[in-house]
């Protein structure tokens, strides 16, 4: 698939990067008629799309009113909007649909392909580009981007010392999650030598290391509907509920995911507790005449083996263990002191966070240039003319649930619309 240019050769668009960001426009701009080609580090595209939602590609969100989708771009929507009027959620569910993509929703409306493979994702993304004509040149690792001063002709520098020329150019490089695949940031390093402003990488959607030994015994457990409370210094800073899995080094899942960055920024001032309630719907009163009515029930059960019908039952002895109750003890010798504190913990089990994991483990990354800084009409750059910013390399932060996946259709495909 490797193929070297002719400096001479000078191309209606060039891409770089093949991730779906990058893949989605250059496959709208050839289907407009352009020349394109579309220069891809690795040597097959889609590295990173194949890995997404653990394989199975959670690649939108079922929000197709624009504001609503909007609004989980905390910070960003004001610029979002006009992008998102040109090719919104329904727009992504139609792409699919009409190229023979069967979706499917699952919980708070992520949308999967039925075949739960990533491929299907990539299978409709390649076919786009062969049907437009798209060049694809994979092995190709830029080392520069410049601008001709009397032309205006994007010349793209290759590691081999050759040069690829267009009359523009689709900067689709990532951020800095998940760097086995090749997005390593040197976009950015690229895009500030030409004078865009770059705000630092991180890692906005990551799981999180505990100090807890017990929790990581836990790896493996899933809780579906929990609330989850940030403190710091005994001051509460943010709550989300949702759904959180136990992992050998702490925890994740969305909800997990989603006050990772939040945690991270605290992490720089000082330790940070997470309280986790395991029954939001349940008020202190409501849930202490549960218990009571279950051991009531069960008076000569030992204490145990009666939990696991509140509790998934793994989690039965690391709660135990944490209200000082030793689990032979028949339920009708629970003392009151045991069981108030066992109360307390269902509402508020302490976490003692260590950290988050590293880019390898994260997502994805925020970070990115300036939004002030792109027109989002056309995501082309306001500092350099026909240079297009698209994709992660944008400062926008999103949820977990689909959200990243659809920026990226969404600034792909407008791109591709106006190059």
């Amino acid at each position: 698939m490797q193929t070297k240019q002719k400096t001479d050769t000078v191309w209606d668009v060039i891409v770089i990067g093949g991730g779906l960001a990058g893949m989605m426009a250059a496959g709208k701009a050839a289907e407009r008629g352009r020349s394109v080609v579309l220069l891809e580090k690795n040597p097959t595209l889609g590295k990173k799309l194949l890995i997404t939602g653990g394989g199975r590609c959670n690649f939108t969100n079922n929000k197709p009113d624009i504001r609503t989708m909007l609004s989980h771009y905390e910070g960003s929507d004001q610029f979002l909007f006009s992008a998102f009027a040109q090719f919104g959620v329904k727009d992504t569910l139609d792409f699919f649909n009409r190229r023979g993509m069967a979706i499917k929703e699952e919980e708070e409306g992520r949308m999967f392909p039925i075949s739960n493979k990533a491929q299907s994702v990539l299978d409709v993304l390649t076919q786009y580009m062969k049907e437009g004509g798209v060049r694809v040149q994979t092995n190709a690792e830029v080392a520069g981007i410049s601008v001709d001063a009397k032309t205006k002709n994007i010349h793209v520098r290759l590691s081999d010392k050759t040069e690829v020329v267009g009359r523009a150019c689709v900067v689709a490089t990532g951020g800095t999650s998940h760097p086995e695949t090749g997005s390593t940031g040197e976009g950015f390093a690229w895009l500030k030598k030409l004078g865009h402003t770059t705000i630092d990488n991180s890692y906005a959607l990551v799981p999180v290391a505990l100090k807890d030994a017990w929790a990581k015994k836990l790896s493996g457990v899933t809780l579906t509907d929990i609330k989850l409370t940030v403190f710091q210094g005994g001051k509460k800073q943010g709550m989300k509920k949702g759904k959180l899995l136990f992992t050998h080094f702490g925890i994740s899942g969305p909800t997990v995911l989603n006050m990772s960055k939040m945690i991270g920024e605290l992490l720089e001032q000082g330790d940070v507790m997470l309280a986790l309630d395991l029954f939001p719907k349940h008020e202190h009163d409501a849930l202490k005449k549960e218990l009571q009515k279950l051991l009531i029930g069960e008076s000569n059960k030992k204490i145990k083996n009666t939990l696991d019908a509140l509790v998934p039952s793994a989690l039965v002895p690391a709660l135990l263990a944490l209200a000082w109750i030793d689990g032979e003890t028949a339920n009708h010798s629970v003392k009151k002191e045991e069981r108030a504190k066992l109360l307390l913990l269902l509402k508020a089990v302490p976490l003692h966070v260590k950290g988050l994991l590293g880019a390898d483990k994260a997502i994805v990354s925020s970070g990115g240039v300036a939004l002030k800084e792109v027109d989002f009409k056309t995501m082309q750059s306001r500092v350099v003319p026909n240079i297009y910013i698209i994709g992660d390399a944008l400062n926008i932060d999103r949820p977990s649930g689909g959200y990243s996946l659809q920026i990226c259709w969404t600034t792909g495909y407008v791109a591709g619309s106006h190059c």
